[in-house]
């Protein structure tokens, strides 16, 4: 831990395992904080299982009991209300969020909360945490060494058997390239950067993912690395992500490991990363959250005018290429 951040004051808005994991963080940071849930019987739950009180209500609530003078708020809600709790906040002062990826349900909603950040000067990030894995941030060290990225590929197959044990909601079932898949590929293009021409197919669906199941596509990045990706929700797979530069493959297979391979060899190696923070607290979550709290100036940080870039030039071009904007 680099700074002092006792004297801050932020409030929490969401009771579930995201929350409880963001205020694992802020314990440890001695900050200042207040969570907010919805439902009483969330905000009893939470309590039984953290021993932390909680205010019940949302956004109401918390105007109506809580410390309306907090300026900093992380949002953890369920998809479905990510965009209209941040949208209040912002009607109540708020003035710096972190809201949980992908900000929105659609891009009608990202526009919102863009649009009306715009008005209000406040200043929203979306949290992709994966971009403060310390697997990335060593990567991203190694990159820079090696003077950039010449081509890299990634794979964002999806496990059917784990979503729909653990995602309930419909919604965020048919939204889930979006809600959930881009982690990996704003995380391969943070790395190896975002593309200037891309080519994008997707064939299939299922039942809860009705728009595409199998995703293939290429293209060249703006520092004109070639990249290509896939994914086949309907067969075995995985998350990885591969860097290559002059000097070094970058594997990330698992995503929260680094390994390398040389040239002259086909071994791979795992670089020794400092990442006890990612083994201690769900992984990224430490410096994300530290970070923000000392300015979000690091710039791995994602603003919503970026990411409503991000999701309609690219993100929905890979997912969703036949829906209507």
């Amino acid at each position: 831990m680099s700074s002092d951040l006792s004297s801050q004051q932020i409030v929490v808005f969401g009771v579930g395992p995201v929350g409880r994991e963001y205020c694992k963080v802020l314990q440890c940071l001695g900050v200042n904080f207040s969570i907010v849930g919805r439902s009483e019987a969330g905000v009893e739950k939470f309590f039984a299982e953290t021993g932390i009180k909680a205010l019940s209500g949302g956004v109401e609530g918390w105007k109506a009991k809580g410390d309306a003078r907090i300026q900093t708020a992380i949002v953890s809600v369920n998809l479905e209300d990510l965009a209209k709790t941040a949208i209040d906040l912002m009607d109540c002062g708020m003035q710096n969020i972190l809201l949980e990826k992908p900000g929105a349900i659609n891009t009608e909603g990202m526009k919102w909360i863009k649009d009306k950040a715009k008005i209000t000067g406040t200043k929203v990030w979306i949290a992709y945490n994966r971009r403060f894995f310390a697997s990335v941030l060593k990567a991203q060290e190694i990159i820079s060494n090696d003077g950039g990225v010449k081509s890299f590929n990634f794979e964002f197959t999806e496990w059917p058997h784990i979503i729909l044990d653990r995602v309930k909601s419909e919604v965020a079932r048919k939204n889930w390239f979006i809600a959930n898949s881009t982690h990996v590929v704003d995380m391969a293009f943070l790395l190896g950067g975002f593309p200037k021409e891309m080519a994008s197919f997707t064939a299939g669906g299922c039942d809860w993912h009705p728009d595409s199941a199998v995703f293939s596509g290429s293209g060249v990045s703006e520092s004109g690395a070639l990249f290509s990706y896939q994914a086949n929700w309907l067969a075995p797979g995985r998350w990885s992500v591969e860097i290559l530069t002059k000097f070094n493959r970058l594997i990330f297979r698992p995503l929260e490991k680094l390994q390398v391979q040389k040239h002259k060899s086909v071994t791979t190696e795992f670089i020794d990363i400092d990442d006890q923070l990612d083994i201690e607290f769900k992984p990224g979550f430490f410096r994300q959250t530290e970070l923000f709290l000392e300015g979000a100036s690091h710039n791995n940080f994602v603003s919503i005018e970026k990411h409503f870039n991000n999701v309609t030039r690219y993100f929905q071009k890979i997912g969703y290429p036949h829906r209507k904007k």
